[in-house]
């Protein structure tokens, strides 16, 4: 794959690594979105079918990057919500617990403390290996070796989304099988840029805000709930999610029965004529680039940062275990990580910190230029 900076309009003096804080917009997102509100203008162009058939278009693509069928599909205003929707339905017997990884995104981990409190089950968080190299295997034969027959729920995110560690999600997933174990996953800081399969994971649930790599708009967002959660209890009782929903001459019966699917579990107004074109043109795009080569691309481009790690003597996990879109890099105790993001922000260099992690997340719209600049601030610093 090629640079594709010609397809956003990033500034050319500032350097962006940061997509895993939010994705800049493509411009055929943008003027997606600018159509959207102009429609408006005039309701007369927005239809009755407007309020359906372009979600299913939506639900199609967001399928066929995750291997999903499209009925199984719901949208959501953010990953809080979705989370929320599956965690809800989950069946839990006295003296089970759940399962979460050390310092996971907030909504994730609040979202589980409340199910844990209303259950009387307990929060099991399992914490990583005090090792650089090797953190990552380590880690999860942690989680797998602490799932059984008593954890009713593991929730975690896809990737880590401060370390950008690559979780063996397959191996998660079947041992959740095995024990009858809800699995339900937070993609937001990865679907979109790496590449998901909720059938061979054996996901249950897969909740993605659409604002990072998904490269929609905030506020936001897609997820896909399994079969299981087909008779399940909604957080909304919208009426465009009943069976006859799309029939408006038939809106004051109020039907009761819900459509097929996850279609219970779409937030109301989910057919947002502003947002939903511009989720389109962005999958569209995405599922056109391929996020395996998305991978493959941002990978290659930070080849030299791995060189330079290696050169100052910087441990760091092998390869194929960190992801190359949100890449990790654990500062050394003797850099003021403070002056160093300061640094990096009088340089137009944008990235994130968390804890003692700065997060390194470039996208296609990034080139070498950008690595250098990176690397040149972290040579007055290392």
């Amino acid at each position: 794959m090629q640079n594709q900076k010609q397809l956003f309009d990033l500034p050319d003096e500032i350097h962006y690594l940061n997509g895993a804080y939010m994705s800049p917009n493509l411009k055929a997102v943008e003027q997606a979105g600018i159509d959207g509100v102009k429609r408006k203008t005039n309701p007369t162009s927005i239809k009755e079918n407007d309020f359906f058939e372009p979600a299913e278009e939506v639900k199609n693509l967001f399928g066929e990057l995750i291997n999903a069928s499209a009925q199984q599909i719901a949208f959501i205003p953010s990953a809080s919500y979705g989370l929320m929707n599956a965690i809800r339905n989950v069946a839990v017997k006295n003296g089970q617990h759940a399962i979460t990884v050390n310092e996971e995104f907030p909504s994730d981990h609040l979202t589980l403390r409340k199910f844990c409190k209303e259950h009387n089950a307990d929060l099991k968080v399992i914490k990583p290996p005090r090792i650089i190299k090797g953190r990552t295997q380590a880690w999860t034969e942690k989680i797998i070796s602490s799932i059984n027959e008593e954890t009713a729920v593991v929730v975690m995110s896809s990737i880590h989304w401060m370390e950008g560690l690559k979780f063996d999600l397959q191996a998660i997933g079947e041992k959740c099988r095995a024990t009858n174990t809800y699995f339900i996953v937070d993609g937001t800081q990865s679907v979109g840029a790496l590449p998901m399969d909720v059938e061979k994971f054996k996901i249950d649930a897969l909740i993605c805000a659409s604002y990072k790599w998904l490269l929609g708009p905030y506020s936001t967002g897609l997820a896909y709930y399994s079969e299981k959660f087909n008779e399940g209890e909604p957080i909304e009782y919208s009426w465009m999610t009943r069976k006859d929903g799309h029939d408006f001459s038939k809106l004051t019966a109020y039907p009761e029965d819900f459509a097929g699917g996850a279609m219970r579990y779409n937030v109301g107004e989910f057919s947002n004529f502003i947002a939903l074109p511009m989720i389109k043109s962005a999958l569209e795009q995405i599922l056109k680039w391929g996020p395996h080569n998305i991978q493959t691309y941002c990978f290659d481009l930070l080849r030299p940062l791995r060189s330079y790690l290696e050169e100052k003597n910087i441990e760091k996990d092998d390869d194929e275990f960190v992801s190359a879109h949100l890449y990790g890099l654990f500062v050394p105790e003797n850099v003021n990580l403070s002056n160093l993001m300061d640094d990096l922000k009088a340089h137009d260099i944008h990235l994130s910190a968390r804890g003692n992690v700065i997060r390194i997340s470039p996208h296609v719209y990034n080139d070498s230029q950008n690595i250098n600049a990176l690397l040149e601030i972290l040579a007055e610093h290392f």
